[in-house]
């Protein structure tokens, strides 16, 4: 069984980056909900997602989604952070909100609308370029409704020219982390709707070029964690968009629907040795926090993760392989079922507290008043919100 001291060396080291988006407003196609105190622009966005840090203590970077993170001095948003003990991370590109873009981006059959779309894109690397990001995260909300309304391989065909001018335009040091979807908003061909069709194109573009997972973005009963194996055993895997789903993407909170699930995925991560920060692969929340406050919303899905990370890494590998190879069926699945039903919460307090934090980070921040204060300071201006 993996000693102690590894197990928490693991825990302390680990990373979770925060989306900026999750501090905004936001809600379902029916309606977005506001709520006090919400983040009027990303500088504030950025001093929130410091508070899930300095509380957790493993989610040291943010990721900004373009435009609605713009300004017009990212140097001085990047001089924000760090003053916040917090750093700017994977810059996300929006081409799915423009009135332009209602029968696709860069699949559009209008070359004009192409071109309007992949000039953002090269916009979102200038933005790297500016914050020292290593990351472009790529989703399209691109696809049809009907058969017959565009050609589907004229589609791909657009589509990877656009990936490639994107790739060709990554400095040294960058990633292009390619996401898919199953469906929703277009229902009858998404242009990237599954891990096979992403990967497909990553692997036509070379090293520069991996893929994203994002948790809720699977037809019900999908094995996820077999398409992390199979990715991590490609190298071809870029990272997660850690949330929950019951029924569509439903952007709930990280382990909350099916925290076995989250297990098991970490599971997998952690026997690639993938954990580490050397190992390329970047773990991210994607959520959407309609109904509960932000901020603890944020501190519970980081708190989420941690447990499943932490149970992964209690599973004893020695008797697990044993019992694989000598065909022990119910023993292998019973090495797995004690490292899931081992309670880690003492040890993840503890590990906390080694690292010199408040055990309990949902209490230390409802105990610190700030979500109370930014109540009352945050008077006036245009809430952020994700712009449905």
């Amino acid at each position: 069984m993996t000693g102690r001291s590894t197990v928490v060396n693991a825990l302390r080291a680990q990373r979770i980056e925060l989306p900026s988006w999750a501090f905004g407003n936001s809600g379902t196609r029916f309606k977005v909900f506001a709520q006090r105190g919400v983040p009027r622009d990303p500088f504030e966005k950025i001093a929130d997602a410091a508070q899930v840090h300095r509380y957790t203590g493993v989610a040291p970077t943010v990721a900004l989604h373009i435009p609605w993170d713009r300004v017009d001095d990212y140097g001085a948003l990047a001089r924000h952070a760090s003053d916040l003990g917090v750093a700017l991370g994977t810059i996300n590109s929006n081409v799915f909100q423009d009135d332009d873009y209602m029968l696709g981006s860069v699949t559009n059959p209008d070359a004009r609308i192409r071109r309007k779309a992949l000039d953002h894109l090269l916009a979102c690397v200038d933005v790297m370029d500016a914050t020292g990001s290593r990351d472009l995260k790529l989703w399209f909300s691109d696809g049809t409704n009907y058969p017959g309304q565009d050609d589907i391989r004229a589609r791909q065909d657009r589509l990877a020219e656009a990936l490639t001018a994107v790739r060709d335009r990554l400095g040294p040091d960058q990633r292009m982390l390619l996401e898919y979807k199953l469906f929703e908003p277009a229902f009858y061909t998404m242009d990237v709707p599954d891990w096979g069709t992403a990967y497909a194109h990553c692997l036509q573009l070379g090293d520069k070029a991996l893929v994203v997972v994002d948790t809720g973005h699977h037809a019900p009963g999908t094995n996820i964690e077999f398409i992390v194996a199979m990715l991590l055993r490609a190298g071809k895997l870029g990272g997660f968009d850690f949330n929950s789903r019951f029924y569509a993407d439903d952007d709930l909170m990280v382990g909350s629907a099916d925290p076995f699930q989250l297990f098991r995925i970490m599971h997998e991560v952690v026997q690639a040795d993938a954990l580490r920060h050397e190992s390329g692969v970047a773990f991210m929340l994607d959520q959407c926090h309609n109904i509960e406050p932000k901020i603890p919303g944020q501190i519970r899905s980081v708190m989420n993760v941690q447990e499943a990370t932490a149970k992964a890494l209690l599973v004893d590998v020695a008797a697990l392989r044993h019992a694989q190879s000598s065909g022990d069926v119910l023993g292998a699945n019973a090495v797995l079922m004690d490292a899931y039903n081992t309670d880690v919460r003492p040890l993840l307090a503890a590990v906390r507290t080694e690292m010199g934090l408040d055990p309990d980070p949902m209490g230390a921040y409802a105990r610190s008043g700030y979500g109370d204060r930014m109540v009352i300071e945050r008077v006036g201006g245009q809430q952020a919100g994700w712009g449905a």
